[in-house]
């Protein structure tokens, strides 16, 4: 088998292509946390702090001179993808949770009672005469 058809045998199996549509709809569901954080979440955060913007904070440390820029340490936007990673985790972890619990719910079937099964031997026996 040729390289290509190879290729094309591996590209095609089910867990591949479940794996790229994953990562397409991760990277827009990422995309939609970052702004609920954003644009939702941080606001009110800052306004109870203070009317602190997160993205904004920052340490300086070397002036601007002449040309060359401040040199600054922007600990603002790492605190920024830090609720925005704990709030997708928590998401995907809700999500995934939901999930576990309707596949449960699907392979836990409660046996029959006894009476049915013993209405159900009767039945068999019946049939057979």
């Amino acid at each position: 088998m040729s390289i290509i058809g190879e290729f094309k045998t591996f590209a095609m199996r089910g867990n591949v292509v479940d794996l790229a549509v994953g990562i397409i709809i991760g990277g827009a569901f990422g995309k939609i946390v970052s702004s609920v954080v954003a644009d939702v979440i941080m606001p009110p955060i800052g306004m109870l702090v203070g009317g602190v913007n997160f993205t904004s904070l920052a340490i300086t440390l070397k002036e601007a001179a002449g040309k060359a820029p401040a040199v600054t340490l922007n600990y603002g936007n790492f605190l920024q993808a830090v609720f925005d990673f704990l709030i997708v985790a928590f998401s995907v972890f809700m999500l995934v949770k939901a999930i576990n619990a309707l596949q449960k719910k699907e392979k836990e079937a409660p046996p029959p009672p006894k009476q049915e099964i013993l209405l159900e031997e009767i039945r068999d026996i019946l049939r057979q005469k």
